[in-house]
């Protein structure tokens, strides 16, 4: 596929897209965003397919948004946060696949693989909320203000909730710790 047939991120703002263009430019980017955000690859795929489903079914009101991928991305939040609710589980899933997915480097080192795998280790035990907000703030680069309305809380909410994840972070021992 050359560039002319490319439907990149600033040609769909704007621009009527048919709903298999979206989702063919945009499958790959939304489901890495849910494997951040599930720290499970297999639940990932199961929401974003889920949602893409309902975005399939309502795709004429959805691509005359302005942003329809920010749109699709809140839908995917609250698909995980109603999930989260629904299972109520102590368990956290976290497999091998998750990290490589988030395109781990072939010349790292197995110290700094142990390091990506304890923090995401580590983030798939915050709360579901703290998790979503680390994951708009650092992963998708989102300011504040968006990953407020994207998970319908005040900005304060979002930076208190920001904070206290970080301090959960910072209080968690390393192995070496231990």
């Amino acid at each position: 596929m050359d560039d002319s047939q490319r439907v990149g991120c600033d040609e769909l703002e704007g621009v009527a897209v048919t709903f298999e263009e979206f989702a063919e430019t945009r499958t790959p980017g939304l489901l890495r965003y849910a494997i951040v955000l599930t720290c499970d690859r297999h639940l990932a795929e199961d929401i974003v397919q889920e949602v893409l489903v309902r975005v399939f079914r309502k795709w004429k009101r959805i691509s005359a948004l302005d942003l329809p991928e920010t749109y699709v991305r809140r839908m995917i939040t609250n698909e995980f946060l109603s999930w989260r609710r629904r299972k109520a589980s102590t368990d956290v899933p976290f497999s091998p696949e998750a990290i490589a997915e988030l395109g781990l480097a072939a010349g790292d080192s197995a110290s700094r693989y142990d390091e990506r795998d304890m923090l995401l280790r580590d983030i798939a035990t915050l709360p579901r909320k703290q998790r979503a907000v680390l994951v708009l703030r650092y992963f998708c680069d989102l300011p504040d203000e968006q990953i407020a309305e994207s998970l319908d809380c005040g900005v304060t909410t979002v930076r208190s909730h920001a904070s206290r994840a970080l301090a959960t972070l910072r209080i968690t021992p390393t192995p070496s710790q231990v």
